[in-house]
């Protein structure tokens, strides 16, 4: 698999250019987003001083569900969930016992949780989120950007919804308009018209 469709860092300092584009490659390898981001472009300019960088991500991987960790089987008085994938067991447990209650929960081995609640029904059960990946993507690209930006540039703005991104940073209080600007012709380099 290709890592990016487009990645380029643009810099009036080729050196600096470079450098910032190894670093960018060595975070994102280690934080592995390399497979999920599609487009990146990093504008930097440390004259300004400004870090600008705009990307899109891929197709994310699904939600995971209930169904997809364990089958559903409906019991008079409780719901027996025989768990197949234990690599969301914890985070099933939290959304659980947030939805049921700690008391009507009962795990009485690793491949079994227990829902004690007579108005369960399983259909209703085998749909409920456990995982939802983009929040954990998101959180460490924004992670990622945090990194590859200079050190020292404090002021920032971030977005990150429905597949794009942004990250900017400076030293220098910046106007949302001369932001609104900047990310806009960033993103054009990608192919993105506002």
């Amino acid at each position: 698999m290709k890592a990016f469709e487009y990645f380029e860092v643009e810099c009036p300092e080729p050196v600096g250019g470079a450098a910032y584009r190894a670093i960018a490659e060595h975070i994102l390898q280690d934080l592995d987003l390399l497979k999920v981001i599609g487009r990146l472009h990093i504008y930097i300019d440390p004259k300004v001083p400004i870090f600008v960088a705009v990307g899109l991500t891929r197709k994310l991987p699904r939600l995971v569900r209930v169904r997809d960790l364990s089958n559903v089987l409906e019991r008079p008085g409780n719901i027996v969930l025989d768990i197949a994938d234990e690599t969301h067991l914890s985070e099933l447990l939290t959304v659980l016992w947030d939805r049921y209650g700690r008391d009507r929960i009962d795990q009485p081995d690793r491949f079994t949780v227990v829902i004690n609640d007579p108005e369960a029904k399983g259909a209703e059960i085998e749909d409920i989120v456990v995982f939802d990946p983009s929040e954990y993507l998101y959180r460490d690209l924004i992670y990622a950007l945090q990194y590859i930006a200079p050190e020292g540039f404090k002021v920032r703005r971030e977005w990150v919804r429905e597949g794009r991104f942004f990250y900017v940073a400076s030293e220098n209080t910046l106007p949302e308009d001369v932001v609104d600007r900047l990310v806009a012709a960033q993103f054009a380099k990608i192919g993105v018209k506002e």
